[in-house]
């Protein structure tokens, strides 16, 4: 009995120095290992909380091969978190601390918690809306304009987009604006600009995000395809060095467009890409800023899950 309790003891003192200094799977070993539950049992336990993850898939994440990246694994994270006895956000602050060393040399990029923390914020501005997940809308082509003012700040942006409907009865969509650091959601105006009006707006004063719905004034069948655009008016936040977009579904051709003031333009420009939040951004290209028009673009022929973005250095 004695032998137990010092077993027992040790795996708690070897859990304790791993959730505090890492790494994540040596954190979630160590946790899964202090509760001597076999994986199927922790398989069975998520399946309770509504989150689907495969015995192979937790094996990998304790052994370190593979990291939780798309969202419905980082719910798997939180509800291990809860599984397992531990403080909260105790493992995803793991992930998160990996994540942002990784991109600490880009000052300015959106860190693997704010982007998380974002997602999590949109699926409750969305839920209050009664928003499924993607509206019944399949997207034929997105192309979006980026405008960066004078003081270097996003200023205003653009996006047309090209849809077809999957369901009966579609006749509405819902925009979303992530804003910079330090941007204020309730000054920032939606325009409506072609075949849609402004319905509902609401807005995360502390993740910087605004979603409104643009309402297409008819009724979508299935298979019906349909174009509109609308605008975004910021300028609310400081000085702006990437603009990103992420994808949680396959889709047509996405096109994205950034173009700067004369009185501020930037050094250098790359484009990237990102598999997921959690995941390093990949695919780095320089971008030359071409005259006289100053703008860089990136075009995706086929959209697929995954972020896709431009960044750019101010000297």
């Amino acid at each position: 009995m004695r032998h137990a309790t010092e077993h027992a003891d040790v795996l708690t003192t070897e859990l304790d120095m791993v959730l505090r200094g890492g790494p994540f799977h040596a954190a979630l070993r160590a946790a899964i290992a202090a509760r001597g539950l076999p994986l199927q049992r922790v398989q069975h336990h998520l399946s309770r909380h509504g989150v689907k993850v495969g015995v192979t898939s937790l094996s990998y994440w304790q052994q370190g091969a593979r990291r939780p990246q798309r969202p419905e694994s980082l719910r798997a994270v939180r509800a291990l978190e809860e599984i397992l006895q531990l403080p909260d956000e105790s493992l995803i602050r793991l992930l998160a601390d990996t994540h942002e060393h990784r991109v600490s040399d880009r000052p300015g990029a959106r860190s693997y918690r704010s982007l998380i923390e974002a997602s999590d914020v949109l699926d409750r501005l969305r839920a209050g809306l009664g928003w499924s997940a993607d509206g019944g809308l399949h997207t034929l082509g997105h192309h979006e304009y980026v405008r960066i003012g004078a003081r270097r700040e996003l200023a205003a942006r653009e996006a047309q987009h090209i849809v077809r409907a999957h369901h009966d009865g579609v006749d509405r969509f819902l925009a979303v604006h992530h804003g910079d650091p330090g941007c204020r959601p309730p000054d920032i105006r939606v325009r409506a600009l072609e075949n849609c009006r402004t319905g509902r707006v609401r807005w995360d004063q502390d993740a910087g995000l605004l979603v409104a719905e643009l309402l297409f004034g008819t009724r979508l069948r299935s298979g019906d395809t349909f174009l509109f655009r609308y605008g975004i008016e910021d300028g609310t936040a400081g000085t702006s060095r990437e603009h990103l977009h992420r994808f949680c579904s396959p889709g047509g051709q996405y096109a994205l467009q950034v173009r700067f003031d004369t009185a501020a333009l930037p050094a250098r420009c790359h484009r990237f890409t990102q598999p997921s939040a959690a995941a390093p951004r990949s695919g780095r290209q320089e971008l030359p800023v071409t005259g006289p028009h100053h703008c860089v673009h990136v075009v995706e022929p086929r959209i697929r899950p995954g972020i896709i973005g431009i960044t750019w250095d101010w000297e």
